[in-house]
């Protein structure tokens, strides 16, 4: 795989199929979509995974007729760490001519596709980063954000872990991931402890590139905490988690981030505790079920939650293309802004708060399923039910308009 540029072009063979008029077929050209996401790094294996998701929805769009009679041309890159993000999404507008941005998992180099596309005044539908200060006191008019923040992942799990008598009165020592996600997760994470009558003991910085976390155990170990818990990002989840288990300590532990390849990667018998995540296989719904068959049958083994919301992202674009009759930057900020709702393959549709620009929708917690119920490598997690409540706004689990600094 050419890690350096994809162009993921499914066929017109889909279109032409359908025996469109000639005039339709003679219409202005492919709809070019800039798509930037990591595939190296501490998280290339998620990135992985969005492009095969957003490839998967622009096969079956431009098998279906495409947008408004136009084929889905997308123009994949790895975004590599920040500047070179911010350089590639200039070049994607200015030369490639894409109409808008999508992508995104580093929170780091969204913020820099952000800039770049208030500059040119164009689109990015920020699909995977998921820092509180991109939606807050950073966030700007252009851009759309589609994952979960770091706030809602922190009361998805930490309303499961007060629950079970794991937060109140309970001693804390956290791992942060130090960059922009984790500083943003830390400082949620802290807060929530805080206002349930827990107690951060110790938070110890942890570089991208760190491997080997034998001194955090130590200092684990010597510390004698109630709860481990950690705000790491990508495969620093999976590696910490591996050595923990072989280190043997009896502290519990959880999370405020965990995507469902690093939880994978990490394997059964190593992962343990409660974690948040935006999506998952096992959905009982219709749409996802049909989601997880065709992933399944196209590239053999369960989405991960990355292609799931890649996946769902460029429908959501192919939607308000067809309602706005074309890719002007202008109708679509103010579809977006109509709160207009999305099928998002869960039980309750999402739209977009007008003032800030978050996606609103459903997060779950998971845990692990006792040892010897996993059918495959892939099912060793137990999801819990969705949050909030079927009785409760979507709004609650988000941070309310008085506790964030954005302004469009």
């Amino acid at each position: 795989m050419n890690q350096r540029r994809k162009v993921l072009k499914a066929g017109a063979a889909g279109v032409l199929a359908l025996g469109f008029p000639a005039i339709v077929r003679a219409q202005a050209g492919a709809i070019k979509i800039g798509h930037l996401t990591p595939l190296t790094g501490f998280l290339g294996a998620l990135g992985e995974y969005a492009v095969m998701g957003i490839k998967m929805a622009t096969e079956e769009i431009n098998a279906a007729g495409g947008v408004l009679g136009r084929k889905l041309d997308v123009l994949s890159e790895d975004s590599v760490n920040p500047a070179t993000a911010s350089t590639k999404a200039q070049r994607m507008l200015e030369q490639d001519k894409v109409e808008f941005l999508m992508g995104e998992i580093n929170s780091a180099s969204a913020q820099t596709i952000m800039q770049v596309a208030a500059r040119n005044r164009k689109l990015f539908l920020q699909i995977g980063a998921r820092s509180d200060v991109l939606r807050g006191k950073n966030c700007n008019r252009y851009t759309f954000h589609v994952d979960i923040p770091v706030t809602v992942m922190v009361n998805a799990a930490g309303q499961a872990l007060a629950r079970q008598g794991l937060i109140k009165g309970k001693r804390i020592f956290a791992l942060t991931s130090d960059y922009l996600f984790g500083h943003d997760l830390a400082k949620a994470a802290k807060a929530f402890v805080t206002a349930n009558g827990g107690t951060v003991i110790g938070d110890e910085l942890t570089a991208t590139d760190t491997t080997d976390f034998s001194p955090f155990l130590l200092k684990i170990r010597q510390a004698k905490p109630d709860l481990v818990a950690t705000n790491l990002g990508g495969n620093q989840v999976t590696n910490f988690v591996k050595q923990y288990s072989e280190f043997g300590l009896p502290y519990p532990v959880a999370g405020f981030n965990l995507n469902t390849a690093d939880a994978w990667a990490a394997g059964e018998g190593n992962l343990a505790g409660i974690w948040p995540t935006v999506w998952h296989h096992d959905l009982d719904t219709p749409g996802s079920k049909a989601f997880t068959a065709a992933f399944r049958k196209k590239y053999g083994k369960p989405p991960e939650n990355h292609a799931w919301i890649e996946y769902v992202s460029l429908k959501i674009m192919a939607q308000a293309m067809n309602a706005t009759k074309g890719t002007d930057t202008e109708k679509l900020i103010a579809y977006f802004e109509s709160q207009a709702e999305f099928d998002l393959l869960k039980a309750r549709k999402g739209y977009f708060r007008s003032w800030d620009h978050q996606l609103i929708q459903e997060a779950y917690p998971f845990t692990v399923k006792p040892k010897g119920q996993a059918k495959d490598k892939w099912d060793f997690l137990a999801f819990g039910a969705a949050v909030p409540a079927p009785n409760e706004p979507l709004e609650v689990i988000n941070p309310p308009k008085s506790a964030n600094a954005c302004v469009l």
